[in-house]
């Protein structure tokens, strides 16, 4: 039977508060100056000064503005640093985000489409409906569904297709499409409930919209571009009649296949050394599969150390809403004493922080650093893409706790795997469902 709180049980409450010297103190401190500057933990502070042993030069940082692209933007990163450094580009070149994001846009409402139709002999009450159409299509997005659309469109550099308004700030657009969407899938349901031969037909035509939509907001998607830059030295170069997919094999050339994701869930439901994906996650129809290789958190640490010590920086998934400060640019789970500051436990196991939705990845970026000292790791040097304003020129420090405890994904070059690692990787991926925790999607905006 539920009980409800008594005045007995708030007098009781209050006379705890009272026997606390230092309440009215305290009460005074966080409501003036707030919970976080309150706990602040200046000696954490002091500890994450970015100096690092093993460090990737890469040059200027991207800005996503207000959008939750990025993991677009981190993973376009990983790919032009080392087309920066074989062509000898400048630092603030930087791959076209826009392009990839209409095409993921525009394949993500196609999922979207196909996937109401296969529900179609569901109930509207039924989880999986509910899911879908909770966010037909947003801004997020995982290593995989990137690889889908670069291997199918290709890239472009940034002069060939610049940012717009609704790039920029992309609420707009989600909005607009999010509710063409939910309006198509009463006429898919309604068709499919008919058993009317007439679905696809309508689905084109829906999709034919769709695409207007997309032109309208980013422009129209380059089909052949030429390519001119001066380099370091301004030398001045131009190669023309090149297409997305011939600039992304002469110029990046990355056979994306080599490049896996490796998770730490430390789920009950989830064993180690075995593969997942999820269910209905995804963007590109018969593109490339989301799938995870659950390993210890050890073993995804020190396979990250040996991709940064062989020159390659790592794109990577965490919680970035959770002890961080954006404007200083620091991640480290010793930031702020609030446990301290209340006199509460909140302390949660990795596996807890997940099981009880108290952390998800929700923000992609790239390590491009780590101190080692006395063989051990210390802090990690991050690349964002919230521009230059915030931590150091764009560039933040994370704490070796932070990392062990917020991190969740690292996308590793598969030579560097163990032949163990690699005969586990290619394991038929269990399928989890689409609410699960290692579903959830990059998508955190500036």
């Amino acid at each position: 039977m539920s009980k409800s709180i008594s005045n007995e049980n708030i007098q009781k409450y209050h006379n705890d508060l009272l026997d606390r010297k230092e309440a009215k103190v305290m009460q005074r401190a966080v409501s003036h100056n707030g919970i976080n500057s309150s706990a602040a933990n200046f000696e954490a502070e002091g500890n994450m000064k970015p100096n690092f042993s093993i460090e990737i030069d890469t040059g200027e940082v991207a800005n996503q503005k207000h959008s939750g692209r990025c993991w677009i933007f981190a993973a376009l990163n990983t790919m032009r640093h080392n087309l920066a450094k074989n062509f000898n580009l400048s630092g603030d070149f930087e791959l076209s985000q826009i392009y990839t994001t209409f095409w993921d846009k525009f394949e993500k409402c196609n999922w979207f489409l196909e996937n109401i139709i296969k529900t179609a002999d569901e109930p509207l009450t039924s989880r999986r409906v509910s899911w879908l159409l909770d966010s037909p299509q947003q801004d997020g997005g995982q290593w995989d569904m990137l690889c889908a659309v670069i291997e199918k469109y290709g890239v472009v550099p940034q002069s060939a297709m610049v940012e717009t308004a609704v790039s920029n700030d992309t609420s707009e657009l989600n909005a607009v499409l999010n509710q063409k969407l939910r309006m198509d899938a009463i006429q898919l349901r309604e068709l499919a409930s008919q058993n009317s031969s007439d679905i696809e037909k309508v689905k084109d035509e829906m999709l034919s919209e769709i695409y207007r939509v997309l032109v309208y907001s980013f422009g129209e998607p380059v089909s052949e571009f030429n390519f001119e830059y001066r380099d370091e030295k301004n030398e001045y170069h131009i190669d023309t009649d090149l297409t997305p997919k011939k600039f992304f094999d002469k110029y990046v050339n990355l056979n994306l296949e080599d490049y896996v994701s490796i998770i730490n869930s430390p789920t009950l439901d989830k064993p180690y050394e075995k593969t997942y994906t999820i269910d209905m996650l995804g963007n590109v129809i018969d593109g490339r599969q989301v799938k995870h290789l659950n390993l210890e958190m050890d073993r995804l640490e020190e396979l990250t150390i040996t991709q940064l010590k062989n020159g390659e920086s790592v794109w990577f998934g965490s919680d970035v809403s959770k002890e961080s400060d954006r404007k200083k640019g620091i991640m480290d789970d010793n930031l702020y004493s609030k446990d301290e500051l209340f006199d509460i436990d909140l302390l949660m196991s990795k596996d807890e922080q997940l099981d009880y939705h108290q952390s998800v990845m929700n923000h992609a970026m790239v390590i491009t650093g780590v101190d080692i000292v006395d063989g051990q790791p210390t802090k990690w040097k991050v690349e964002n893409s919230w521009g230059n304003q915030v931590g150091s020129k764009g560039y933040f420090v994370m704490s070796e706790s932070w990392f062990r405890r917020f991190t969740y994904q690292v996308v590793i070059n598969k030579k560097y795997l163990s032949e163990e690692d690699k005969k586990n990787q290619e394991q038929e991926p269990v399928v989890l469902d689409p609410w699960d925790p290692m579903g959830t999607l990059a998508f955190n905006e500036k």
